[in-house]
């Protein structure tokens, strides 16, 4: 008897071991904001994200499901429990906090204004210029001012429901017309057809759509901003996912700490966009 007991813990154990093998986590992005993720010519998803989120999941040891979601939709997708995880390079802001829950940071956000090089927005003050609005908040608020009186009476285009969104009703409501959009490919197409003067949007991303043909004659212009508003880019998850956020947290700091993150970065952007600090 007692070495038909130990044939069956050893099935149960096998069985448990399978299990655990075969657990998905099904992750969330938008597959329309290159290069974080974006959707190839097959429609096969691509990108920064895509290939962390698969460097994540090997290093908790699950298979990874990536699927394509709305970004207006994809926080309350979450919730209604559609799938596990959102990697969208969504930043953790205060008010999506009231809803969800977010893993440690895998990315910082770096946001810019980009306007059409023969127009007079190209000389916009502080091109070349870099600012965070924590550790350098009186110098930046100088620069956004100058900005937002050299903007004054044009259209900015952003997409809505950013940190974006946020910086510009935070710092150029009154000054400029702002017009939100579903995507950056919509905003993009707008500006490129002189339906918007400028858009302000994350920086890796405004600079690969510039490399495209049908940006072309499309610059980035005036400073560069991280920190404040733009905040830090994590996995979204259900605050009640403690356990998941436990696995997701661990896999981050290996990512981070042997330099996978920082190699994903060069490779898709050609800056590291690492958390610091």
């Amino acid at each position: 008897m007692k070495f038909k007991s130990m044939i069956c813990a050893a099935l149960l154990l096998a069985a448990s071991q399978a299990a655990a093998e075969e657990r998905t986590i099904t992750i969330a992005t938008e597959g329309a904001y290159a290069p974080w993720n974006f959707s190839g010519p097959n429609g096969k998803l691509d990108g920064f994200e895509i290939d962390l989120a698969n460097a994540l999941c090997e290093r908790m040891k699950v298979k990874c499901e990536i699927i394509a979601q709305n970004w207006d939709g994809i926080i309350p997708s979450l919730t209604a429990k559609k799938y596990d995880a959102i990697m969208a390079g969504m930043s953790i802001t205060p008010k999506r906090q009231e809803v969800i829950g977010f893993s440690i940071p895998y990315a910082a956000g770096i946001n810019g204004f980009a306007a059409m090089e023969d127009s007079t927005l190209a000389e916009m003050p502080g091109t070349g210029e870099r600012y965070s609005l924590d550790s350098q908040a009186d110098a930046a608020k100088k620069r956004i001012s100058d900005i937002a009186t050299f903007l004054a009476g044009t259209s900015v285009g952003v997409q809505g429901s950013t940190t974006a969104s946020t910086f510009l009703e935070t710092y150029f409501k009154g000054s400029v017309d702002i017009k939100e959009y579903k995507s950056t490919e919509e905003h993009n197409l707008d500006l490129t057809s002189g339906r918007l003067d400028a858009v302000l949007g994350n920086a890796t991303v405004l600079a690969a759509a510039i490399e495209k043909p049908e940006m072309k004659g499309a610059k980035l212009v005036g400073p560069l901003f991280s920190g404040g508003e733009f905040g830090v880019v994590a996995v979204g998850l259900r605050k009640e996912d403690i356990a998941l956020k436990t696995e997701f947290d661990s896999a981050i700091k290996s990512a981070i700490g042997d330099g996978t993150v920082k190699t994903l970065s060069l490779k898709w952007f050609k800056v590291d966009v690492s958390p610091r600090g």
